[in-house]
């Protein structure tokens, strides 16, 4: 095939989600072209519009169950299962450069990741409000461009924070070890 399969992936660029789907064009050997449909919606409206040929998007985590967007948005969509994919999820305490513990103020994050460091964050940070997003790359990204307080901190993976020139203040804060998360495969 001399064209890129086209993925859409339910996340941004540094998502776990794009790291789901490079593993997958690894592992089948396939040339493929990341789409970045942000969330589960996305993806299957991607797929609809011609735009991707595959979709992934996570369905489960071993730590915070299932991923209810993903679930809700399959009543809504037609689509085939081609396969699935299990990756273990590391979550970072990413911050702006400088920020200090004390200068937190609120949490940006899908709530998937929220519930995957539930334990860490009540033990560390446990009055620190949480601001729900739809994305923990996008919320990277977000924090980088200003869309988010300076004093926010965001919950996403290594990746994301070293696109968008963020700080990792602490990795590993995912409750469970392994943390692994189910993403499907699909196609229209």
């Amino acid at each position: 095939m001399s064209d890129k399969i086209k993925v859409a992936v339910s996340g941004n660029r540094g998502s776990f989600s794009e790291e789901a789907g490079k593993w997958y064009l690894q592992r089948e050997g396939l040339d493929g072209e990341i789409i970045y449909s942000i969330d589960p919606e996305g993806v299957l409206c991607d797929l609809e519009a011609g735009k991707a040929e595959i979709g992934i998007y996570p369905v489960v985590n071993s730590r915070g169950g299932l991923v209810m967007d993903s679930y809700e948005m399959m009543g809504r969509h037609n689509f085939k299962l081609l396969d699935h994919v299990v990756i273990e999820v590391q979550q970072c305490l990413v911050v702006l450069p400088g920020t200090n513990r004390g200068d937190i103020k609120q949490f940006a994050s899908h709530p998937q990741a929220f519930a995957q460091c539930e334990k860490y964050l009540l033990n560390n940070f446990p009055n620190t409000p949480h601001v729900k997003w739809d994305d923990t790359a996008k919320a990277a990204e977000d924090l980088r461009s200003g869309k988010l307080s300076p004093n926010t901190a965001v919950i996403a993976s290594a990746v994301a924070a070293k696109n968008n020139e963020l700080e990792i203040m602490e990795k590993g804060i995912q409750d469970a070890r392994p943390n692994l998360t189910t993403f499907l495969l699909v196609k229209i």
